[in-house]
């Protein structure tokens, strides 16, 4: 029997069947940043039962140790993706973070796998701290110890400031759990879910008002999913918004900071009205959908009654301040006139509120369209040379050349960097279409995501969604999780650093980082230089 093992920082995958270069590391963060590392091993035994491996961590610091669990993926890429993959191959890849227990972290001989440790300083003082990890077996045979340096830093990063948000979809926690939708238990694994989301730097929640028109299938359907009751008598609408009061409640006791309305029309064109589930004269109905025409004079009726209903439920709560209305997401340019169209007929009743949707033609804010534009980011450098303010950046599955994103077969550095990136261009918000997206492609049937990690071969594995659906409503991070959430605190390092020397010396730091270019390999030399410099500062 023998066990390999080395020591790598977050920055690193590690796959079964490769031994991991270990490449020297630091391990430092302010008061109020999670930091993490990892311990790569390889156990060699000629027995053909393998023990149960346990893990303890000792440290004046709140730690906290976790598998790393390999995923199958089908489609890591495109066919034309760059060459900063860390493989194209169908096969097995890290992504999958799950808790240890006495029983589950049984090792395969011959096989590289690896423990994530996270750490929280739970903010403690600065100084000089030590992780110690101790690896035994279920005999108390003992494999490893190991004491892992830890820095804290004098300081505490600033509130986030940018709009980030992640598309929860409530239909998928119910299809999942078989649940039904807005029971008790549904509510239940839904703030699971949201809190989960608050600890990668998440403060905007998708709120279904109505079920969002989104990836659908035109003249298919999702699970009703409808935070606001729908009623018609004699002809006139009348409206119960108390699921929206108690879902607004509860995002807010999750962190939750911001809200996005459902979009008002569909996908793609905005060319026709969302499904509206009512009970009309005490029957329950569809009240809108495919067959809706999205300039009806009777769904613009509609609108006249439900926006102010819910904007007058917002001003009640507080939120209509903070919250983001939709048209129609992704209109292309043929669809300019449908969607001018279209907001046209709710100009008035969303007077004063923001609108955003995902669109990336210069025409559309060229022609006044779209004043808060949510740009591609293979689509930005008109928007950046114009100097578009409240500029929103995102990416989906079509930005995989050259760009960041959260696939899992792109290296983590590929997926953190979005976080410098986001700052350099001054992004005042950062949306991303499937935090949990569990289903095929226009939602035609849901699908095992441990089993399916691509949408069921419709993207690249790790663009439908960042957690799993772990058991009992609890969410299990991936990766690439924990690469947003370093991305968020390299953000507001950033931020910090701009407030107390100025943006022109932070951006000097990032060594030309922009949106589609960044130094390989450079992101913690970059980091640190932060860091000291921000340290410089304070104590000047």
């Amino acid at each position: 029997m023998s066990f390999e093992y080395r020591i790598l920082s977050s920055l690193e995958k590690v796959f079964c069947d490769e031994e991991p270069a270990a490449e020297p590391f630091e391990l430092q963060g302010f008061q109020n940043e999670i930091l993490s590392f990892q311990i790569a091993f390889c156990y060699q035994t000629d027995d053909p039962f393998a023990p149960y491996l346990q893990v303890s961590a000792g440290s004046d610091l709140t730690v906290r140790a976790l598998q790393v669990r390999q995923v199958p993926v089908r489609r890591p890429a495109y066919q034309d993706a760059d060459e900063h993959y860390l493989r194209k191959e169908p096969g097995l890849f890290p992504d999958l973070l799950r808790e240890i227990t006495p029983v589950n972290l049984r090792p395969y001989p011959g096989q590289w796998e690896s423990i994530w440790i996270e750490i929280d300083p739970g903010e403690r003082d600065p100084g000089d701290y030590t992780v110690d990890i101790r690896i035994t077996d279920e005999n108390g045979t003992e494999y490893l110890t190991y004491a892992q340096p830890v820095r804290i830093l004098p300081g505490r990063l600033p509130a986030q400031r940018l709009i980030h948000t992640q598309w929860l979809y409530t239909d998928c926690l119910a299809r999942y759990y078989h649940v039904p939708v807005f029971s008790e238990e549904h509510w239940r694994v839904i703030e699971q879910f949201i809190r989960s989301a608050a600890g990668c730097g998440v403060n905007m929640i998708l709120t279904p008002i109505h079920t969002p028109p989104v990836d659908t299938r035109e003249n298919g359907e999702r699970l009703t999913t409808q935070l606001v009751d729908v009623f018609v008598e004699n002809g006139e609408y009348r409206f119960n918004t108390d699921k929206l009061r108690r879902w607004i409640r509860m995002c807010r006791n999750c962190g939750i900071r911001y809200f996005e309305m459902a979009h008002l029309y569909t996908q793609w064109g905005a060319r026709h009205a969302p499904k509206i589930m009512a009970t009309a004269d005490g029957v329950p109905c569809l009240l809108f959908g495919w067959s809706t025409d999205a300039g009806s004079d009777e769904y613009r009726r509609f609108l006249n009654c439900y926006i102010p209903a819910i904007r007058q439920t917002l001003r009640e709560e507080e939120a209509d301040e903070n919250t983001w209305w939709h048209i129609s997401d992704e209109p292309s340019f043929e669809h300019l006139p449908s969607y001018s169209q279209a907001k046209k007929q709710v100009a008035e009743a969303l007077q004063g509120c923001h609108i955003i949707d995902a669109l990336s033609n210069f025409d559309f804010y060229r022609q006044g369209v779209v004043t808060e534009p949510v740009v591609a980011t293979n689509h930005v450098r008109p928007f950046l040379e114009a100097a578009v303010p409240d500029l929103w950046l995102y990416y989906c599955c079509g930005q995989h050349i050259d760009l960041s994103n959260q696939f899992i077969a792109m290296p983590y550095e590929r997926t953190r960097i979005i976080g410098m990136q986001l700052f350099a261009c001054r992004a005042k918000g950062f949306p991303h279409w499937g935090y949990n997206y569990y289903n095929a492609q226009l939602s035609d049937y849901p699908i095992d995501p441990y089993a399916i990690t691509d949408g069921d071969g419709f993207t690249p594995a790790g663009d439908v969604f960042l957690v799993y659906p772990g058991n009992d409503g609890v969410p299990e991070a991936s990766i690439r999780y924990f690469a947003l959430r370093e991305a968020m605190q390299d953000l507001r390092a950033l931020e910090w650093l701009a407030g107390l020397t100025g943006r022109e010396h932070a951006l000097q730091l990032l060594n030309g980082i922009t949106i589609d270019q960044w130094p390989e390999k450079q992101l913690p030399a970059i980091r640190r230089a932060i860091n000291e410099e921000i340290v410089r500062a304070v104590q000047v």
